[in-house]
């Protein structure tokens, strides 16, 4: 129905209900409103849809509405925003109302002025035809200072009007005259003056000046002043003059002193203001102010009294003389001129004392005594105003200005401090970090805020900030110059320990509660997370709408689309999680891909490019490969919605010097995209393509002998050539993997589908790429030259081995071909490269070049802060370091995989193979890395580096086991790689659990890597023990025979800890897919979070701990055969490492190796008494005591998987008493925390709570394990475990056929305190003591007194444990005369 229009007459209310009616149709207007066009000056694209017109703002909920900074934000000035809807509960026509403009609505707002009360005054008449012509610098001296911005010419108008209203008929009644001249005062009365004026009458009070009435009509104001005028007078007068100077100071100390000085200095002008009219009303009086006269404040209410110049005192001196003809000089306040003079002299510091840092506004750090000249900037009026420079706190001021240059100036200058800061610059020039004291201060919601801000600077500078902060210098530098080493683009993500804690926690959980878990920490508030996690705290207040806003709507300039990709970049490293987010962001990835991946532009020239859009940007194809490293599923994602495959092929199809852009941004560009399709082929994708680029890749393999022959080579050209060799690698692998299996429901599984890649189409490359391998072997002997080739050699390396892999896999081929290739390869290349001199210096810089022989060169960064994870490669990577320019690691690495592909496939070329191994370079290497010292600490970078540093071990390792197979090897080699495969195995990290799995298989448990056992290891061990403990046990179950027996049962060993290994099935398929190449079973190449080891440091008792766990769990108890047979192999190996590989157990402290023994008898009530577990704990008891390692036994310190010792030992005691029986092993492990050094605790726990243990303490004297002054030495000091001794004594607890061992400490012990005669002994233990001497000498028990009176010395070989006094000696038998004649004396009084 077609809706008329309004006809004249009709009212709003009509309008309104036409409005309604068309609403409520639902038609479309007739007229349609059009956007402008945009920025970058193409026509709009009607089928795009409409970008937002209002700003991003972040919306929190939980955070104030201001940052944490010192001033609050200057005030925006937003628009509207035309497409937000109208709130439900809002009449339309009161929005209407209140937005109406028509000249109606304004007419209907007059409010008519008040003119009742108002004099009528006739104009005075003149004598002349003209106003008299004044001047400013003549008229104006004497008049009344006018207050407020009005006019010269307003200011004299009103001058005369005041001037003609002091007329008697129309001035102010006033009952007497004014006060005398000069009773007015700028200087503070003294307190008696003031009760003085306070107690007059009235007259006496000045009318108030901020109570004015206005607001009120004429007559009525008048009215309410004097009433309120009146009131207070009356008030005042009411009060003493003590009462009144003491509300005074009250109210003084609760106003704002800024507010107090603005009245006292108001009511002193209008007083000035009022003298100076009525001497203008006298005739010929003179003025009062000259030129010459000093200016003095007239503010009396400031705190300091610095600048109140008192009588007498000389003038302030300024730079210039103050005229009351200068705007805005009618009242001087010199306070605020104080600017105007020159700087006050600069103060030295004469003491250590800590001073507030400063910094230049290029970020540098001041010296607090250096001088720099005014003309530089550094200057301001801040606090230490003599010192050049800002401190972070006015920085912080400096960004909340009102001016966006400065806010600007700020942020750039906070940057500059903070890049300064990373790079180490400041070093131990200020005390704490800089950049933890950004973060507390708020910085990165500071930054949050500028994002928001409307000046297009202060969004740039405050992404430039944002960069600085969050992308270390370096990093991707180094990451990206790795992508082609040996799994060089598998990396670990960039994630805090703590939030990979709970990472870890919700991989456990179900996804239901893992669900839960994600809401409420998607509830929590911005702060708190950016806490423990600064990414996922900016994550929290929108940032990613926020730049894809910057990026879509805002177009900005070049240097800030790439800050914005740097910073999406290092949010794509930091998880899957947030890679998904960023991928998720709507619209985001579809701008960077249009605007910055485009497939035709128009060419761009060398210089400075005026704008990125609409040209391709290598830093956003970065962006999308980093992407893809995080999941299969998005780089699935990538190739299939945004089109990549097309523009892959055409930035790959042609030469980086045909794509029309500059020639480095070229050569980046063609190298991250080859890089974007090495990281899809890593899962299989993308080999359609293959099919596709054949020729262009074939042409591009043609041109690397041209390029390795410039000299010197170009950096850029040696990263995209080994950029290619490392997607070829990938391609060839993706020839011989299998589908997936379906080991997991995850989308993963889901999107692998077999290669489309096969091994015909990649069987032609191999004769390509070996000449190129022997181009650049020939420059090995020329240092820089190898140098400058960067990761090329090791990359065509690791394409022979990924291509000979392949080609054994093919069985429709005959295996005699590739073996015959792999011969003449050996011949031709390999073999001649072994007797290279160069190559053994390349080994001997292993050392140098090792971060586990150079542990310093993993310590953190110097501004590291445990929520912003970095790599800390700030100032690059020294030449000697792992990723340094000389570092060898890259070459040998591969080097070592093509070898152990050869020595697997072909087993006849093992023998000459390992002759690379004899290096005495690698050799000492070996013997550094297994050499007691200091580990490197677990730091980020560090974490990387030793990744690659555990490659090249392991296949070392891996290629001498394969030799050992087919060939002797020499005791001291096997020795060596034996403790080497130990040590890396207690060193992998998450990520390797494939390696870890690979090396228990291998080198940890083969009879080959153990040369003691067939050199005389057994015998020697024996003829130790028969040295050290005679010849008392049975040569059938010494150590030697166990040592045997162990070696035999090494196959059934090495399945126990395969069966417990603590490895993660999911964790250990991924990483089998990884290293096998099985690309289309790879879940992702972003490895798990490093926050500890792979294997504990104890991980040869994880079996026995993961018994003690279920039996604890289960008290029913497990099979026996299963828990004897897998205690028993861990014994074993115990004791073969405590025996042959002593190292190994370095990490474990004896004290630690103590309770793992304990958990033995903690299992069940059966298992100790087994005999293969008797002797092999007997045997481990024993290498804990002997005298070298005893002296380390502590049990007072933290000990690793143990939160406490006592409590351990109390359940032991438990268990001792109940199923013990006496027996004689399970004493010992009960008698030895018992040792005198060890906590008291221990010993109260057995004497005090567990007495009933003492009668099966039945332990030989002969068997105990340590000598018995261990025990007794020196005296015990405890009184409460004294009395406990003497008290299991005289009530026969304890006795010397139950428990020998105790019987002889107990004796020592009592029989120290008693005859003790220390004079500083408190009144407390003197009373015990002669109590105790009183009972021992009246016991019945005539054995136990001579015992108690008559011991000697402690002595294991006779009966009892001690000796004895025949004859006591004189000071002794003289004590006891005396205390016997003192007990008779009190048996005499009592009768």
């Amino acid at each position: 129905k077609m809706l008329s229009r309004p006809k004249p007459g009709e009212s709003e209310v009509d309008l309104l209900r036409f409005q309604s009616q068309f609403l409520a149709t639902g038609a479309s207007p007739a007229v349609q409103l059009v956007k402008k066009g945009s920025r970058r000056g193409g026509a709009a694209d009607p089928d795009r849809p409409p970008w937002q017109d209002h700003r991003d703002v972040v919306m929190l909920d939980d955070l104030p509405d201001l940052p944490p900074a010192l001033v609050p934000a200057p005030p925006k000035r937003a628009r509207p925003s035309p497409g937000q809807s109208l709130p439900a509960d809002e009449d339309a026509e009161e929005r209407l109302s209140r937005h109406d403009q028509h000249i109606t609505a304004v007419l209907t707002k007059i409010i008519e002025r008040d003119t009742r009360s108002v004099a009528v005054t006739l104009p005075v008449p003149s004598g002349v035809a003209f106003p008299a012509v004044f001047h400013r610098s003549q008229e104006r001296q004497g008049k009344p200072a006018a207050s407020g911005k009005r006019s010269l010419f307003a200011q004299e108008i009103a001058a005369r009007r005041g001037f003609e209203s002091r007329a008697p008929p129309i001035a102010e009644a006033v009952a007497h005259p004014g006060p005398p001249e000069g009773a007015v005062s700028c200087e503070a009365p003294t307190p008696r003056d003031q009760g003085t004026q306070l107690l007059q009458s009235s007259h006496s009070f000045q009318r108030p000046h901020l109570v004015t009435g206005k607001g009120l009509s004429g007559q009525e104001a008048e009215q309410e002043v004097q009433t309120i005028h009146e009131e207070n007078i009356a008030r005042l007068q009411a009060m003493a003059p003590e009462e009144i100077l003491q509300e005074q100071q009250q109210l003084l100390s609760q106003l704002d002193p800024s507010m107090v000085a603005f009245l006292r200095s108001r009511s002193h002008t209008l007083e000035q203001a009022g003298e100076k009219a009525t001497e203008e009303r006298r005739p010929g009086a003179p003025v009062p102010v000259t030129q010459e006269e000093p200016i003095v404040s007239v503010s009396a209410s400031e705190p300091r009294q610095d600048h109140e110049l008192e009588p007498g005192a000389p003038a302030l001196k300024l730079p210039m003389t103050p005229h009351k003809e200068w705007l805005h000089m009618d009242t001087v306040e010199l306070e605020k001129l104080h600017w105007t003079q020159d700087l006050p002299p600069l103060r030295r510091q004469q003491t250590q004392e800590k001073m507030q840092a400063r910094f230049s506004l290029q970020g540098e750090l001041l010296a607090p005594d250096v001088d720099l000249p005014t003309h530089l900037g550094l200057h301001h009026h801040g606090e230490e105003a003599e010192r050049a420079g800002y401190s972070l706190q006015e920085l912080f001021h400096l960004t909340r200005s009102q001016v966006s240059q400065q806010r600007v100036l700020a942020l750039q200058v906070l940057s500059r401090i903070i890049s300064r800061a990373q790079a180490g610059e400041f070093g131990d020039c200020l005390v704490g970090s800089v950049l933890r004291l950004l973060l507390d201060a708020g910085f990165l919601f500071l930054l949050r805020f500028s994002l928001d801000d409307r000046a297009d600077g202060v969004i740039a500078a405050a992404i430039r900030a944002l960069r600085v902060l969050l992308v270390a210098p370096g990093d991707e530098e180094l990451l990206d110059s790795t992508f082609s080493w040996y799994h060089g683009a598998s990396v670990f993500p960039l994630v805090p320990s703590q939030e990979d804690r709970e990472d870890e926690d919700e991989d456990e959980e179900p996804p239901a509660d893992r669900a839960k878990k994600s809401s409420e920490e998607g509830s929590r508030p911005a702060p708190d997370l950016a806490r423990h996690d600064v990414i996922k705290g900016l994550l929290a207040t929108n940032l990613l709408p926020r730049l894809r806003y910057v990026l879509e709507v805002t177009c900005p300039a070049p240097t800030v689309v790439l800050d914005i990709l740097a910073v999406l970049v290092r949010l794509a490293r930091h998880s899957l999680e947030l890679a998904t987010r960023v991928l998720e962001c709507p619209r985001l990835i579809e701008t960077i891909v249009r605007e910055f991946l485009p497939t035709t532009w128009s060419p761009v020239g060398v210089g400075p490019t005026p704008s990125l859009y609409k040209v391709p940007c290598a830093a956003a194809m970065k962006l999308l490969r980093v992407l893809a490293s995080a999941g299969r599923n998005i780089a699935a994602r990538l190739l299939s919605s945004f089109d990549l495959r097309s523009r892959l092929c055409r930035f790959i199809a042609e030469a980086p010097q045909e794509l029309s852009l500059p020639p480095e941004e070229a050569e980046t560009l063609s190298t991250e995209a080859l890089r974007l399709w090495a990281v899809a082929a890593s899962y299989g994708q993308g080999g359609d393509l293959y099919r596709e680029l054949y020729p262009v890749l074939v042409q591009a393999l043609q041109a690397v002998p041209t390029e390795l022959s410039t000299h010197p080579p170009r950096p850029l050209s040696m990263q995209r050539v080994a950029t290619l060799l490392t997607l070829l690698t990938q391609l060839i692998l993706a020839a011989g993997s299998s589908p997936a299996e379906p080991y997991s429901d995850s989308a993963e599984a889901a999107s692998a589908t077999p290669s489309s890649v096969t091994w015909m189409q990649v069987s032609g490359l191999q004769p390509l790429v070996e000449p190129c391998l022997r181009q650049t072997l020939k420059l090995l002997p020329k240092p820089e030259v190898w140098r400058a080739l960067g990761p090329v050699p090791a990359a065509c390396l690791l394409f022979l081995g990924a291509y000979y892999q392949t080609w054994s896999q093919q069985l429709s081929l005959c295996p005699e071909d590739w073996l015959q290739d792999m011969e003449r390869l050996l011949e031709e290349l390999l073999r001649p490269l072994l007797c290279q001199p160069s190559l053994g210096s390349l080994w001997d810089s292993l050392r140098l070049c090792s971060p586990l022989c150079n542990p310093l060169s993993c310590a953190p960064a110097p501004e590291a802060v445990p929520s912003l994870v970095s790599l800390g490669c700030a100032g690059g990577c020294p030449p000697l370091s792992l990723a340094g320019s000389t570092s060898p690691f890259p070459f040998l690495t591969a080097l070592l995989c093509l070898f152990n592909t050869l020595a697997r496939i072909h087993k006849g070329l093992c023998g000459q193979l390992a002759a690379v191994l004899e290096s005495p370079g690698l050799e000492k290497y070996f013997l550094q890395c297994v050499a007691p010292g200091t580990a490197p600490q677990l730091t980020p970078f560090a974490a990387w580096a030793l990744r690659h540093e555990h490659h090249l071990q392991y296949l070392a390792l891996s290629l001498a086991q394969k030799a050992a197979t087919f060939q002797a090897v020499p005791a001291t080699s096997a020795a060596l790689h034996h403790a080497v495969a130990l040590a890396l195995l207690s060193r992998l990290l998450p990520g390797s659990e494939y390696l870890a799995q690979e090396l228990l298989l291998s080198c940890v448990f083969r009879l080959e890597f153990l040369p003691e056992s067939t050199s005389g290891g057994p015998e020697a061990a024996d003829f130790s023990d028969q040295l050290s403990l005679g010849n008392s046990r049975d040569p059938a179950c010494g150590r030697g025979a166990l040592l045997v027996q162990a070696c035999r049962d090494l196959p059934s060993i090495r399945s126990c800890y395969l069966t417990h290994r603590p490895v993660a099935r999911a964790g250990l398929l991924a990483s089998q897919a990884l290293y096998r190449g099985d690309l289309q079973q790879v879940p992702a190449l972003l490895l798990p979070v490093p926050r500890e080891p792979l294997l504990p440091t104890d991980w040869p008792f994880q079996p026995l701990i993961r018994l003690y766990h279920r039996a604890s769990n289960a008290p029913s108890g497990l099979p026996a055969a299963n828990t004897v047979g897998t205690a028993t192999r861990v014994l074993q190996w115990v004791l073969v490492l405590e025996n042959w590989r002593p190292e190994a157990l370095l990490a474990v402290p004896p004290a630690a190796r103590l309770a793992r023994l304990m958990c033995v008898f903690l299992v069940d009530s059966e298992l100790f008494r087994e005999t293969p577990i008797q002797h092999l704990v007997e045997a481990l008891l024993a290498q804990l005591c002997l005298p070298q390692v005893l002296p380390s036994l502590k049990l007072d310190c933290p000990l690793p998987g143990l939160t406490s010792f006592p409590d351990l030992y109390a359940s032991f005691l438990e268990h001792f008493e109940a199923v013990s029986f006496g027996d004689h092993l399970f004493g010992a492990l009960v008698l030895l925390p018992l040792q005198r050094r060890f906590s008291v605790t221990l010993r109260l726990a057995l004497f005090g709570e567990h007495v009933g243990a003492l009668r099966a303490l039945g332990l030989p004297l002969a068997k105990l394990p340590v000598s018995l002054e261990c025990y007794t030495r020196p005296p015990e000091d405890n009184l409460a475990l004294l009395q406990l001794y003497f008290r299991v004594l005289v009530t026969g607890a304890l006795r010397p056929h139950w428990c020998p061992v105790l019987y002889a400490v107990a004796m020592a012990h009592v029989n120290s305190f008693i005859f003790s005669q220390d004079p500083k002994s408190s009144d407390e233990v003197k009373t015990a003591r002669r109590s105790m001497l009183q009972k021992t000498w009246l016991l019945a028990d005539e054995a136990l007194r001579q015992h108690l009176l008559h011991y000697k010395l402690p002595s294991s070989s006779l009966p009892e444990g001690f000796e004895l006094y025949s004859q006591l000696p004189p000071l002794r038998q003289q004590y006891l005369q005396t205390l016997a004649s003192g007990v008779l004396q009190d048996g005499v009084s009592e009768t």
